[in-house]
């Protein structure tokens, strides 16, 4: 539009769409089309973006492999009034993919750092997970080692243990690798710890498959292919035995705090206790009025 101001000199993180192209904010758009430069973690991918949006902005490399040294060379055009938009192949820049190194080295230089935020997929999965987003930790991708990811699991899960705030846990992992990181989950935290696979966000075969992670392991093990970007959550509240460590009354909460209905997380905490659900409900009442 004539009427646009000049784009500011300076860095600009552009969050590009983790599979639906119309998740593209217009304002990602307008500096793609007026930056100098696009910094790019696969050319190859950007491009189809571009095309797709006929934007003719010169574009350079900027991976895990070029990283340091492409962000000393960015940097030095940025010193010199450059604009540079920063993109990964999807979602956010810096967030499991190139861009930390960039920012910390711009930054450092004193060069503005503009974030234009949009589609994520760790945000996108947690929301419509049906797990509590109040409070959660986001890991990255889980080792690819079957040693190092068990022992990864099992250091989250002394963590959990020795916190009184459940948090939902999230992960990255590729679609070769997931029914082993499963297998590990349920061998760590039981079969009954509930978890949620996001497969595909915002693509034609969006997925979610929710339940105990043996039930969900047990799902995908059986298909002849799984396809497509992952994002596994873990429940933040333990499995019984670890409940059984805890008062009734926090017990039934962290189960409600899970998702669970008042009368299931009451009737789950009497059956793993042996006692009557009366005798639940008046305990759980008692706690409540204390509080």
């Amino acid at each position: 539009m004539p009427d646009e101001q000049p784009l500011a000199p300076g860095l600009y993180l552009v969050a590009t769409p983790i599979g639906n192209l119309e998740d593209i904010s217009l304002r990602a758009l307008r500096i793609l089309r007026s930056a100098d430069r696009i910094a790019c973690e696969d050319t190859r991918q950007t491009i189809k973006l571009l095309n797709h949006f006929d934007i003719k902005t010169p574009t350079v490399s900027y991976h895990i492999h070029n990283e340091r040294e492409r962000a000393e060379e960015l940097v030095s055009a940025l010193k010199g009034g450059a604009r540079i938009a920063v993109v990964s192949d999807a979602g956010m820049p810096g967030i499991a993919d190139p861009g930390e190194e960039i920012v910390r080295v711009a930054a450092a230089a004193g060069i503005p750092v503009f974030p234009v935020p949009g589609a994520n997929a760790v945000l996108s999965a947690l929301t419509a997970s049906g797990m509590p987003s109040e409070r959660f930790a986001f890991h990255g991708f889980l080792p690819s080692k079957p040693g190092e990811r068990r022992t990864a699991l099992e250091t989250l899960l002394a963590e959990m243990r020795s916190t009184a705030a459940p948090a939902t846990q999230i992960f990255y992992e590729t679609p070769h690798r997931i029914v082993e990181a499963l297998a590990d989950v349920t061998a760590v935290f039981g079969p009954a710890h509930a978890v949620t696979v996001a497969r595909e966000l915002t693509k034609l075969h969006e997925e979610f498959l929710r339940g105990p992670v043996s039930q969900v392991h047990a799902t995908l093990a059986t298909r002849e292919n799984v396809r497509g970007e992952m994002v596994l959550l873990l429940s933040g509240v333990l499995a019984a035995e670890d409940l059984a460590k805890v008062s009734v009354t926090e017990a039934v909460r962290l189960l409600i705090k899970s998702g669970l209905e008042e009368k299931d997380a009451l009737k789950q905490v009497a059956r793993e206790r042996s006692i009557g659900k009366s005798d639940a409900y008046r305990e759980w009442q008692r706690g409540k009025n204390k509080r």
